[in-house]
């Protein structure tokens, strides 16, 4: 499945290492994840070399061109905020994970579109597990 995988770069870095086993534990599965650098460690460095309009661009495409959006929303983030907006509107299923006893925006967590799920998890294998059942409902 090709997956279009979301978190926060510039809002703050705290949950890298659950990005990074998160995607790891996905691509191992065989599934097909474009945005699979936004969780490593260089993500700042790499971005810096590409203009906002053509992050835009490509991120839009790469959104249009996936199967789902799994994001993971612990940390606020306005670019992962407008992407899963975007994904619902192209009419794709989305889940957000955020880490149990995190606030999340009530913007997410008030939202009841039909493809739009959201899961807490306590531990990272929660969270693999989270998003491999939703993996398997599309």
């Amino acid at each position: 499945m090709n997956i279009y995988f979301a978190c926060s770069i510039i809002g703050g870095r705290d949950f890298e290492r659950i990005y990074q086993e998160l995607t790891l534990a996905l691509l191992a599965s065989g599934h097909i994840i474009p945005t699979a650098h936004l969780a490593e460690s260089n993500v700042m460095a790499v971005e810096s070399e590409i203009s906002p309009r053509e992050v835009y661009d490509r991120d839009m495409d790469w959104i249009r061109d996936c199967d789902v959006l799994i994001a993971e929303v612990s940390v606020p983030s306005h670019g992962v905020g407008y992407e899963i907006g975007f994904a619902l509107g192209e009419g794709k299923p989305v889940l957000c994970l955020y880490q149990e006893g995190r606030k999340v925006s009530k913007m997410i967590t008030g939202n009841s579109h039909p493809n739009l799920e959201i899961k807490s998890y306590r531990s990272i294998e929660d969270a693999i597990s989270l998003a491999h059942e939703f993996l398997r409902r599309d």
